[in-house]
């Protein structure tokens, strides 16, 4: 595969299918304006599966060094999607570590929004994931990172792992990664961040309601109201009436 032609005609793809219409109505979601093609995600996944449909045999290795070129050219949102899409059929047992360093690194670098990071975490990070269980403690060094989308990611790039399924056994987030990371991460300046606390915790207290209550408990007096509200979404009304009656929230 030439990595260069294969980029030119997933990105002429692409852009035949903007919508400035729909660019238009995607700004809603955002805090301030993105520039878009108007492109769905579902439709973006689908432009890099067709892709690769009638070329099974290019190596992962290639497909990696095509989301670098793609990402390396990106300057709409949707052209950062496609980079991460060509690598979904192949995370989870074509890749190794050096997918979680590129992740760091397209963090840091390319992702500029909370929609981007969070389709790397949950379509790129996951099925990784579910293949290489021992590398998740890795994803903690992010909360030190310069970058809000990386530390973002540290929470929402496990939060489908608080307890999960993998084959025969069932794979636990330790509680202590839970906490360490939201007590570290719950002041940031970054408003997504510290909703990404509040996902990470609220997505903990449908498995382990006491234990997260009991942290709400000990730290609702310094807790931001976001990280606060997201974390108690879920919980039974009756522990989330008493968790709110704690202060105003």
């Amino acid at each position: 595969m030439n990595v260069a032609e294969a980029a030119d005609e997933l990105s002429n793809t692409l852009a035949a299918r903007a919508d400035p219409d729909f660019a238009a109505r995607m700004q809603r979601y955002f805090p301030h304006e993105i520039p878009a093609l108007g492109v769905a995600n579902a439709a973006v996944v689908e432009i890099a599966t067709g892709y690769f449909r009638d070329r099974r045999d290019v190596p992962a290795a290639s497909r990696l060094l095509l989301a670098e070129e793609l990402l390396a050219r990106a300057e709409r949102h949707e052209e950062v999607l496609l980079g991460f899409a060509v690598l979904h059929k192949v995370a989870r047992t074509g890749l190794g570590g050096e997918l979680l360093d590129r992740c760091e690194h397209w963090l840091e670098k390319y992702v500029s929004n909370w929609a981007q990071c969070d389709d790397l975490c949950l379509k790129l990070l996951y099925p990784f994931f579910l293949g290489h269980l021992e590398l998740i403690p890795r994803t903690r060094s992010w909360v030190d990172s310069g970058s809000p989308w990386a530390r973002r990611a540290a929470n929402v790039a496990v939060v489908k792992f608080v307890r999960r399924k993998v084959g025969r056994t069932v794979f636990e987030l330790p509680l202590q990664h839970v906490f360490d990371n939201c007590v570290r991460l719950m002041h940031d300046d970054h408003a997504y961040v510290r909703k990404g606390c509040g996902w990470l915790l609220k997505a903990t207290a449908e498995v382990h309601p006491d234990e997260v209550a009991e942290f709400l408990r000990s730290r609702h007096a310094d807790m931001p109201r976001d990280t606060f509200r997201y974390a108690v979404e879920k919980m039974d009304p009756r522990l989330r009436r008493s968790l709110m009656a704690l202060g105003r929230r």
